[in-house]
């Protein structure tokens, strides 16, 4: 059973079948599908399961905040159920791919307060962009 799975049946959150099905497709470390993505894998274990379903299955645990949804540039949206353990993100900027990564340090410590501009700041967001080695290597 993954986390996601526990973490929900821990909240008591009411288990349908498509629920379980997106929670499953989301399984997983550095997993950042699209919507459409966790659809096509889940109707190949649920084949009922409907674009609509999945959609309002992925909105309900982002606003849970069991998921993240995670916006790069112009791309879709990804989901990423990666939501309890602070982490950032490696964006490749050919193919799009995702990957966690958690560098060490304090960026939140890093800023100083001379450019917080009065802001009490709660968390810090950042994405390192480059390319994979499968799209340095084309």
């Amino acid at each position: 059973m993954s986390d996601l799975l526990e973490r929900l049946r821990g909240r008591g959150w009411r288990m349908t079948a498509q629920r379980r099905v997106v929670a499953e497709v989301l399984d997983g470390e550095h997993v950042h599908l699209t919507a459409d993505e966790v659809h096509a894998r889940a109707v190949v274990r649920l084949p009922e399961i409907s674009r609509a379903t999945v959609y309002n299955t992925l909105g309900e645990l982002v606003s849970l905040g069991e998921v993240l949804e995670v916006a790069t540039d112009k791309r879709a949206k990804r989901y990423d159920p990666n939501a309890h353990r602070p982490h950032h993100h490696l964006v490749c900027s050919g193919c799009g791919a995702i990957r966690d990564v958690h560098p060490l340090g304090n960026p939140l410590g890093d800023l100083p307060d001379s450019e917080r501009f009065g802001f009490t700041v709660s968390a810090v967001e950042m994405t390192f962009k480059g390319l994979c080695p499968h799209c340095t290597s084309n």
